[in-house]
């Protein structure tokens, strides 16, 4: 149970009033005058105001020390009348100034000092010692609370900064999940409609399959939809109903579907496959979609080509096409329209990059150089791909045709089941 503040300072005046008292019964022992009612009074406004310490610290301590002058001065034992002034040293040093402490510090060691002449104490060497050390621990251990205190507040800050930025960093997570997710659907979606319309009443079993396209892109869309919605509302709590993230297993179910939007894709797996964890099949499986979008909505009728290989030490993914579509150039691409001319114009520095293995030659541009001022399809993909350790190309090819060559890196472990295996 946390107290507060000034609840807890009133339990340590409390403590400080009632040692005190103790402490004034052997005053006579001690060879001190014995305590009358003013005496207690004055103990009392040594200890009490020490409750609001926290709230008025140089004001409490102001007065504490001027209490402390008047009971010194009456001529009554001054170690009774010490704690209080001190713990209000100690308050002034964990929360005010250097300067402000190092004046509290002054008025202890002043009054201790004036105590020790008024009494004419014996050892004034050890008074004066005793007025120069224990301010000097007081003000030391009140800085250390202090800088903890300002470190503390500091670390709490940057945590708060940190989580805002991993909220921020989320919510961009999840519009390209949206994007991703609705771009490709809807894609399909608009190229079926079109085709169903166009054949309506001239071929009903085309206008059908069609229908049937539509209703499956949509139903997938939904239900990616209601997948991500679903772990949004359900903050991490176990057990969360909703279907698996997308991978590679469904990588068939794309290429059929993006076929039947009038666009022959061709999914070729080379290498022996291996089990790949999670988001590196989420980010294989995002950027393919991506690039199969950009060739449904910009080069319709093309022939695409997706191959998936895995390689020692990573798996590269390439979507290529040939431009060749009705009503599309090969660089006419969501977020490709810049990105081309972007192309062309570092063509001198970057020259003609070397495709895949088997010789496909690129005049596409890196991830590092994709352009900012484009769509969010590609600055997607270069994201994806930062966020695995991997790199993407994209870009015209010399041949013609637009391509997306994207590759990750295989984890250690992975590599030691499958990396090892001939390709």
């Amino acid at each position: 149970m946390r107290l507060h503040p000034v609840a807890a300072d009133g339990l340590i005046a409390a403590a400080l009033t009632t040692v005190a008292v103790l402490l004034g019964t052997e005053a006579v022992a001690q060879g001190w005058p014995a305590l009358d009612p003013l005496a207690w009074t004055l103990v009392a406004l040594l200890n009490l105001p020490l409750t609001l310490r926290t709230r008025a610290p140089v004001t409490v301590c102001l007065a504490v020390h001027a209490c402390w002058s008047v009971y010194v001065t009456l001529g009554y034992w001054p170690v009774v009348g010490s704690f209080g002034p001190m713990l209000a040293l100690y308050t002034v040093a964990s929360l005010c100034s250097t300067r402000t402490a190092a004046a509290g510090a002054a008025l202890l060691a002043g009054v201790w000092i004036y105590a020790g002449v008024v009494s004419d104490a014996e050892a004034m060497a050890s008074v004066v010692g005793q007025a120069v050390g224990f301010p000097l621990v007081l003000w030391r251990f009140g800085y250390v609370a202090r800088r903890t205190g300002e470190l503390t507040r500091q670390l709490r800050a940057e945590q708060a900064d940190r989580a805002r930025r991993e909220v921020a960093e989320e919510r961009v997570r999840i519009a390209r999940e949206l994007h991703d997710v609705v771009a490709h659907h809807i894609a399909v979606i608009n190229v079926q409609a079109g085709l169903a319309r166009f054949v309506f009443h001239s071929d009903a079993r085309t206008a059908r399959g069609a229908l049937d396209t539509i209703e499956g892109a949509s139903g997938e869309a939904l239900a990616e939809l209601r997948r991500m919605l679903g772990l949004l509302r359900a903050d991490g709590v176990q057990g969360a109903d909703g279907a698996p993230a997308p991978g590679l297993g469904q990588l068939d179910e794309m290429v059929t579907r993006v076929r039947s939007g009038g666009v022959s894709v061709e999914l070729r797996v080379t290498g022996a496959p291996r089990p790949l964890p999670p988001g590196v099949q989420l980010c294989v499986y995002r950027v393919v979609q991506e690039a199969l979008t950009n060739v449904l909505k910009h080069a319709p009728g093309a022939n695409a080509t997706v191959e998936l290989a895995y390689r020692a030490g990573e798996v590269t993914v390439s979507v290529t096409d040939d431009g060749r579509g009705e009503g599309g150039r090969a660089g006419d691409r969501e977020d490709g329209r810049e990105g081309d001319r972007f192309g062309d114009r570092k063509r001198d520095r970057h020259g003609d990059r070397q495709g895949d293995r088997h010789g496909d030659r690129w005049q596409g541009v890196d991830s590092d150089t994709i352009p900012e001022r484009g769509g969010h399809g590609l600055i997607g993909m270069r994201e994806r791909a930062k966020l695995y350790g991997g790199t993407i190309v994209v870009g015209p090819r010399s041949e013609g045709g637009f391509g997306v060559r994207l590759t990750l890196p295989t984890p250690v472990q992975t590599a030691r089941r499958g990396d090892a295996l001939r390709e």
